[in-house]
């Protein structure tokens, strides 16, 4: 076995051990420090990891074979280049008499002058499980890379046929890392949170390319909110996503494309009427939709009696003043009514409202009520 190390030994790093581990797969999970993972790729393009991968190869044996990863120590520590560039063979230790185990194989850095473990290489090495009637996978070790984990059933041997390689024994645990900037090639990894906002993923369990906005990945099409053209799309990939169906907007319901229908905003308005001299303020209800107000004032006469003439004229009247912003953009003249008689009130494009005629030789009396009616369009 040969693993090439990089800036790792005081001396003695060749020019092939510098070549093998100079790749700078670097993706940032902060500051000072990288993500550890195996750079992806295999030699015909068709899977996402070829690196490091294991396959039993007897009864008690499995062949870990050749890639290249970057390991994270410590923060202050740094990363360490590793190069596997020849397939490894590990033997695992028979099983418990009594109890099954999981073993977890991981690819370690030892750094004498960190760890003061008297050591300083990298090495593929078996991490032997606890055996117990539910045995949990072993922690991984400070400075390590976790890559399979494999379940060793109670008493197995290779005189009992050794491990069940094919039966759900082994499991994948390499995760991917990729150069700074770079599209973050997803494998067992999707749910690591990102460390920059701009980051990408290319999350094929979802077929999405993701995005970190800083607290999330967003799948890249949502966030672009983009409308598909017509044609492009026979189903939505998430709830609210649009596409232009021949001329018709559609949005995707989560189930069906659906006809979309904007919203129909909505605001009331109940107070801010101000009252003339001579009337006080009752009531008042506004409601705007679309550009299209609909409002009632309500006031009530307060000083000496208005008489109208035979032809209904009167000294015009000031009965109130709109709230700002739901004047019309031009005079428009109102219904006002009190149950006695009816009249016609002028609002102006200052918000003012104006009395103007009465009912023929009426009399709006102190105490009276006066509704004024409208309906426009702004």
């Amino acid at each position: 076995m040969t693993l090439h190390t990089g800036w790792l030994t005081a001396q003695g790093q060749t020019r092939q051990g510098t070549r093998h581990t100079a790749f700078g797969a670097t993706t940032p999970a902060g500051p000072l420090s990288v993500r550890s993972g195996i750079l992806p790729g295999d030699y015909e393009g068709r899977y996402r990891v070829g690196g490091l991968k294991m396959i039993g190869t007897g009864p008690m044996t499995a062949t870990v074979y050749h890639g290249r990863a970057v390991v994270q120590g410590a923060v202050a520590q740094g990363a360490y280049p590793v190069a596997l560039d020849q397939d490894t063979v590990l033997t695992f230790a028979d099983g418990d008499p009594l109890n099954p185990r999981v073993d977890l194989v991981v690819l370690r850095v030892y750094d004498d002058q960190v760890d003061g473990s008297k050591r300083t290489e990298a090495t593929v090495e078996i991490v032997k499980g606890t055996p117990a009637a539910v045995p949990a996978t072993p922690a991984t070790p400070p400075t390590s890379l976790a890559l399979h984990a494999v379940k060793v059933p109670a008493g197995t041997s290779a005189g009992t046929g050794g491990i069940l390689w094919t039966g759900g024994a082994l499991i994948d645990h390499r995760v991917t890392t990729a150069g700074v900037g770079g599209i973050m090639p997803v494998y067992g990894n999707a749910a690591v949170p990102g460390a920059y906002p701009g980051q990408y993923q290319d999350n094929d369990n979802s077929h999405l390319l993701q995005r970190w906005d800083g607290t999330a990945w967003v799948a890249y099409p949502k966030e672009l909110g983009g409308i598909a053209p017509t044609g492009t799309l026979s189903t939505g990939g998430y709830t609210g996503q649009f596409r232009d169906n021949a001329g018709t907007l559609q949005r995707w319901n989560g189930t069906a494309w659906v006809a979309y229908q904007p919203p129909v905003e909505v605001e009331s308005r109940t107070t801010g009427l101000t009252p003339a001299d001579g009337w006080t303020v009752t009531s008042f209800t506004a409601r705007r939709t679309r550009g299209i107000v609909t409002l009632n004032a309500l006031v009530t006469r307060a000083g000496a009696d208005i008489v109208s003439g035979a032809n209904g004229q009167i000294t015009d009247q000031p009965l109130c003043t709109l709230p700002a912003g739901w004047s019309p953009p031009g005079n428009f003249e109102a219904v006002a009514a009190d149950g006695w008689g009816h009249g016609n009130a002028r609002i102006e494009s200052t918000g003012r409202v104006v009395l103007r005629s009465w009912v023929s030789n009426g009399v709006l009396s102190a105490g009276r009520y006066l509704s004024v009616c409208a309906t426009y369009i702004q």
